[in-house]
């Protein structure tokens, strides 16, 4: 380093700082010019049209190839990457809305998601509640939750929502 080279006041180079960065996921143009325009100069700002193009964009350790699942462990696995959920060995192929709605349920698995709040989150559009569309995506990940043989559930909880419940062990995996 040069005397040139500017420190910070606890003597550090202002590179290897650790800083805020937030990410918003707006569907819409008009969305994402709002967000900017309210959270301007808050920091620095990541904003994206949905999750996929986000994983796209930061890869995590749940995109990582997973090592394989022990036959005795009964977490559900999701792989984004290869829009898969796996289990004591067993694996099925999740369609993006599948993925997306899994991925949503399973970021707090104990909380009750309401049918608007999932048809955002896995659909993108604002407006009224798309429960029928909702309803359905839910009937084909419980077949294939079943298929599986997990013990992980999508339970309805009357005139709430929607949430993840774990019959056997209360543990959901990622890879």
């Amino acid at each position: 380093m040069t005397e040139d080279d500017e420190m910070t006041p606890d003597g550090l180079d202002p590179a290897d700082e650790l800083y805020t960065l937030l990410i918003a996921v707006a569907p819409s143009p008009a969305e994402r010019i709002r967000l900017a325009e309210r959270l301007d100069g808050i920091a620095p700002l990541l904003l994206v049209a949905d999750l996929g193009e986000l994983r796209r964009l930061i890869p995590g350790p749940h995109q990582a190839a997973a090592a394989p699942t022990m036959g005795g462990d009964r977490a559900l696995v999701l792989d984004s990457v290869r829009s898969r959920a796996r289990c004591q060995g067993r694996e099925v192929e999740l369609t993006r809305l599948e993925l997306d709605l899994l991925t949503c349920l399973t970021t707090a698995p104990i909380r009750v998601w309401s049918y608007a709040e999932l048809h955002r989150a896995v659909w993108h559009e604002e407006g009224g509640e798309q429960r029928a569309d909702v309803q359905s995506l839910v009937k084909r990940l419980r077949r294939k939750l079943h298929e599986l043989g997990t013990g992980t559930t999508i339970d309805a909880v009357r005139g709430v929502g929607l949430r993840l419940s774990e019959r056997r062990q209360p543990r959901v995996g990622r890879s």
